[in-house]
């Protein structure tokens, strides 16, 4: 049956139209002025020096790990609670993922679980998660990992409107990757960014983005502009076009709002599910931070039979993430012994649900993602 309250409904800008109408009728839709108008802007809203913008999360990673010119076949730390892009990011780019293990209230690694990982391994990077908006200590889990901050790439795919200590995800990091895809905060479609404090580091992303060229078309068409252009390092066809930018302009411009819906509906979640027998709520230990909310993950018993029934009622809900270290193509690469060192991933991950959670969802949808999780949990526990 179709749902009567959707995982997700990507809320779209009123001025998104025009602004695609006015690229499109501009001559140049490819990479061009629009991205660094695009670029400039997030970067003044992240707090950051520098963005480029490129065509999802998983390539920034990519571009990420490629850049830091790390030898083939480092170890790079990744908790195993993440989407499988971001361990495909590691292994493109010619690298071995490394498995560290959650803290169970906030969902991402800990120094204690980074250290058990650094300590069976010789770590050359770190990939470090913002789970389901939750800004990570980077610092913390950096220092836990023995490594130098400019070897940690921060998966913010989660992470647009989050901050800690005051300062925004992304706003101070050397590599921080941002998704828009359909699904995220400030959906483009599909998207991605890297924020950087690193101008050279922000230059070599650029030129890798597409193919490594030293100049995109944008420059060599641009009058004064020529023909002539090196490949000093090899890179990915991974820009982003003005038809994205575009509509990446116009989403940022309604994305505090779209933060402050979400804080709300999170609000009423909280008072309306508190105390049920069976549910554990998400995490609360927020001081000094501010939650991005992209996801409202809730732990359950029998987490397969509610989110069954809750289908059955018309309410649909998902599950972040399918732990890494349970999919067939990893255990064949990172074998038995490396996939068991998460048993605190295998555990919580088994529980986890994702409810519906974006700025259209109505009091009166919200309402019947309550009243049938409740039921759920009668029948249930």
């Amino acid at each position: 049956m179709s749902s009567s309250v959707p995982f997700t409904i990507p809320s779209i800008s009123d001025e998104v139209t025009d602004a695609v109408v006015k690229v499109l009728g501009s001559g140049w839709i490819t990479t061009g002025p629009q991205t660094a108008a695009f670029e400039q802007e997030f970067a003044d809203y992240l707090g950051a020096q520098h963005v480029v913008a490129v065509a999802s999360c998983t390539a920034a990673l990519e571009l990420c790990l490629r850049a830091l010119g790390l030898p083939p076949g480092s170890d790079v730390l990744t908790p195993s609670l993440t989407f499988c892009g971001a361990i495909n990011a590691i292994l493109h780019a010619g690298h071995r993922p490394v498995l560290v293990d959650i803290d169970e209230d906030t969902l991402v690694p800990s120094p204690e679980t980074v250290a058990a990982a650094t300590a069976r391994s010789k770590p050359a990077a770190m990939i470090v998660q913002n789970q389901g908006g939750y800004p990570v200590d980077v610092a913390a889990l950096t220092e836990a990992a023995g490594l130098d901050p400019s070897r940690v790439v921060e998966d913010a795919a989660h992470g647009p409107g989050a901050a800690r200590d005051g300062h925004p995800v992304g706003s101070r990091s050397r590599a921080a990757c941002f998704s828009f895809y359909a699904t995220k905060n400030m959906p483009i479609g599909e998207g991605g960014a890297v924020a950087s404090s690193d101008q050279e580091f922000a230059d070599r992303v650029r030129a890798m983005r597409l193919h490594g060229m030293s100049k995109d078309s944008w420059k060599r068409y641009l009058p004064g502009g020529s023909w002539r252009y090196d490949v000093k390092s090899v890179g990915l066809k991974a820009n982003m076009t003005d038809v994205q930018a575009a509509i990446g302009r116009a989403q940022l411009a309604a994305l505090p709002g779209w933060q402050e819906r979400r804080a709300e509906i999170v609000a009423a979640y909280d008072e309306a599910l508190a105390g049920l027998p069976g549910l554990v709520l998400p995490q609360r230990n927020l001081d000094g931070v501010q939650h991005a909310w992209h996801l409202y993950q809730i732990r359950v018993q029998d987490r397969d039979g509610i989110y069954a029934d809750l289908e059955a009622a018309g309410v649909a809900t998902s599950v972040h993430f399918i732990p890494a270290n349970q999919m067939t193509a990893y255990q064949e690469i990172l074998g038995a012994d490396e996939c068991a060192r998460v048993p605190v991933t295998d555990r919580v991950g088994e529980k986890l649900l994702s409810l519906p959670l974006y700025p259209g969802l109505t009091a009166d949808g919200q309402d019947r993602v309550v009243s049938a999780l409740t039921e759920a949990l009668r029948t249930r526990t």
